[in-house]
């Protein structure tokens, strides 16, 4: 077999005839506890459509070629197309299914409002978010938790389904999913990306620049290549951009305090020397 042949095997009946099979499906991607490493949460992505697959736990990803790379230690092409020959008879079309489980909604009794409650407002002016801009885009969400009240900031989703944040919590109501924000004039030729929606808020479009951001990113990278850039390093030191719009109204807030002291112990020093020169 050549390497055009081996990449049209696909990656899911592969991993299965090596014993490993999926624990869920999400759209296109089917989720594994990975082959690469022990864990207890499935985070390797197989995309049945692109053929490609992605650990994110490892941070590595790539075709099938590069998966037999890391399944047989090897870098050495002639031999891992032999180890991919050598199993392919044991290679068969194969589908999955997945029980469905029947649960409660964690939120119920949804009321959907405009943004008004006072104490949203005040957890988004701490957060360094614009009022208005955030009441334009965002909802207050009124909703039970197990027989209890609460109300939070919903940011919605295509789905609809919303991303819920208030000072005590931040979580989503299902369904969840992207929300895709089309700018209108002429058609644009770059696709901003944001982790959260106070990222968003904050203006600017860059991923957290934390280890889960940092794996997004690469993931990204994987599936555009040269079209994707990285803007984190323009708010290194601070885990997001929310972050660093926080820090940056701190170091505002703590020069124009200090500027104020100065001032303060100036015209102290202005009313010694005015006193002294009367007493002479």
């Amino acid at each position: 077999m050549n390497i055009e042949d081996v990449k049209q095997i696909p990656i899911a009946d592969y991993l299965h005839s090596l014993g490993y099979s999926p624990v869920k499906r999400q759209g296109n991607g089917l989720w594994y506890k990975s082959p690469l490493r022990e864990e207890h949460e499935a985070s390797f992505k197989v995309n049945t459509d692109r053929n490609l697959w992605y650990d994110f736990g490892a941070g590595k990803g790539g075709n099938i070629i590069a998966l037999a790379k890391e399944l047989y230690f090897s870098d050495s092409l002639p031999y891992l197309l032999k180890r991919i020959e050598e199993q392919t008879p044991n290679v068969r079309p194969v589908s999955f299914s997945f029980p469905q489980c029947r649960t409660e909604p964690s939120f119920q009794h949804l009321e959907v409002r405009d943004l008004t409650h006072p104490a949203l407002l005040r957890y988004l002016q701490g957060r360094g978010i614009n009022i208005e801009l955030a009441k334009r885009e965002c909802k207050e969400l009124h909703f039970t938790n197990n027989g209890k009240p609460f109300f939070a900031i919903g940011f919605p989703n295509m789905a609809g389904g919303y991303e819920v944040r208030n000072s005590f919590f931040k979580g989503c109501i299902a369904p969840k999913d992207i929300t895709h924000i089309r700018q209108q004039g002429e058609p644009r030729e770059k696709c901003l990306v944001f982790e959260g929606f106070m990222d968003y808020l904050s203006f600017l479009c860059m991923l957290d620049n934390d280890e889960a951001g940092y794996k997004a990113t690469r993931a990204i990278e994987l599936e555009y290549s040269y079209r994707v850039r990285d803007f984190s390093h323009n708010y290194r030191g601070y885990s997001d951009l929310n972050d660093y719009l926080c820090g940056r109204k701190q170091e505002q807030k703590n020069a124009a305090s200090q500027v104020q002291e100065t001032k303060q112990k100036t015209g102290q020093c202005a009313v010694q020397k005015q006193k002294r020169g009367r007493g002479i």
